[in-house]
């Protein structure tokens, strides 16, 4: 029986079976990296890009990590369990930002901006909306490689940290939607699911999308009544196949959705790319039209929201009520459970730190994986992703005949 197992599986599967003279050569090829992790700023973020055992992988590796001294809290990972799996901890935010690679998970503040070294890389999430022309002019100056981590593609062209991320803000909305529905958090005191004798909680959903598609799963398993909206057939004929069951799915007709939203306990709002023109989907007055008690969550808040009412909140006060509905509009919620968050990304970016050693430089990796270089909007200096040269008129170029100058 052939095997189904694939050689990416196992990274050494392509130089086992070398003689032993050409074995050496690819070792040699190898490069020992410096990799700054500093604590995130950001009152929104509780991620952190390495867990202890993402840093014990690459430690093993040869590489050196310098990690700020608490940056692991939010997520619950102590300093000793990072130092113990060999990084070395620094108390200064300035001294993490002296490493070959830095990697972390929120964009460059500007503060950071100036802490950035002269031919650096940076390897975090680059959330367009919330970057300035001056920055990116600053990054420029200093010929930077900047990595936007939702920019970049697996093998199969696709997004993988959006797709883990999606992933659990779904399944982590319907949680959340559960807790402010319960008097533990002052709600109405509303079972999410179904019990029996009893009818059913009524979740309505904006977006087929994969966050949507697993709040939907999250709460069909709960017992609750799902209805899906989104312009797309195509993803909500896609959502219905990949949970395996029929569910009620229509497109964004205002008549339709103003009849569901009357009758909703929760609303999760996951409409990314709305249309031109369109600030939000849901509108004041219709919100207005909600049950009192009922819960609306906006994981579309990075991109400015879905909602009339909503308004940006953080872990602090997560939540407010308006037209005696409670909103949720914490931009990243996939920080509400760090830590798997975390263990999420770390899986990720440890593969991605071994493939830039493993082609020698950032310019190999750059060259050899173009899941990588979709990734990267700034390449020594010049800006290569046109979306955001158009954003901040500025010049860009394409990567392909940058690299074939270089």
């Amino acid at each position: 029986m052939a095997s189904s197992i694939g050689n990416s599986d196992f990274p050494l599967f392509h130089t086992s079976l070398l003689p032993q003279e050409e074995m050496l050569e690819v070792k040699h090829t190898q490069k020992k990296l410096t990799i700054g992790i500093p604590k995130e700023l950001s009152k929104f973020e509780n991620r952190l890009a390495l867990t202890p055992q993402g840093v014990e992988l690459l430690a093993e590796n040869g590489h050196t990590i310098l990690f700020e001294s608490g940056a692991g809290a939010p997520c619950n990972y102590t300093d000793q369990q990072f130092a113990e799996s060999g990084a070395s901890i620094v108390k200064s935010h300035d001294e993490v930002f002296e490493c070959e690679i830095l990697l972390k998970v929120s964009p460059l503040t500007p503060d950071e901006v100036s802490l950035v070294k002269k031919c650096q890389t940076i390897i975090s999430l680059v959330q367009v909306q919330q970057q300035s022309r001056d920055c990116m002019l600053k990054l420029m100056a200093k010929k930077v490689n900047a990595i936007g981590f939702e920019l970049i593609r697996d093998e199969n062209r696709c997004y993988p940290v959006l797709r883990i991320m999606s992933e659990i803000e779904g399944y982590t909305s319907i949680m959340i939607a559960s807790e402010y529905l319960s008097k533990a958090h002052n709600g109405k005191g509303v079972f999410l699911g179904g019990i029996t004798g009893i009818a059913p909680a009524e979740v309505v959903i904006l977006g087929a999308g994969m966050a949507g598609e697993n709040a939907a799963r999250a709460a069909i398993g709960l017992g609750a009544t799902v209805k899906v909206f989104d312009n797309s057939f195509k993803s909500l004929r896609e959502l219905e196949l990949n949970i395996g069951q029929k569910v009620f799915t229509s497109v964004l007709s205002p008549k339709v959705l103003t009849k569901a939203l009357k009758t909703a306990e929760v609303v999760i709002g996951n409409l990314r790319y709305l249309q031109s023109g369109i600030k939000y989907m849901v509108t004041e007055e219709q919100v207005m039209q909600m049950k009192p008690g009922s819960v609306l969550i906006d994981l579309s808040m990075g991109q400015g929201g879905c909602f009339e009412t909503s308004m940006c909140t953080d872990f602090s006060h997560p939540v407010f009520k308006k037209h005696g509905v409670t909103h949720y509009c914490v931009p990243n919620v996939a920080s509400h459970v760090s830590r798997t968050a975390t263990i999420a990304l770390s899986n990720i970016f440890s593969r991605i730190i071994l493939d830039v050693a493993e082609a020698g430089s950032v310019d190999k990796i750059i060259k050899e994986n173009p899941g990588i270089s979709d990734g990267l909007y700034i390449y020594k200096g010049i800006l290569t992703n046109h979306y955001m040269g158009e954003l901040f008129s500025l010049p860009s170029k394409d990567i392909g005949l940058l690299m074939a100058a270089f």
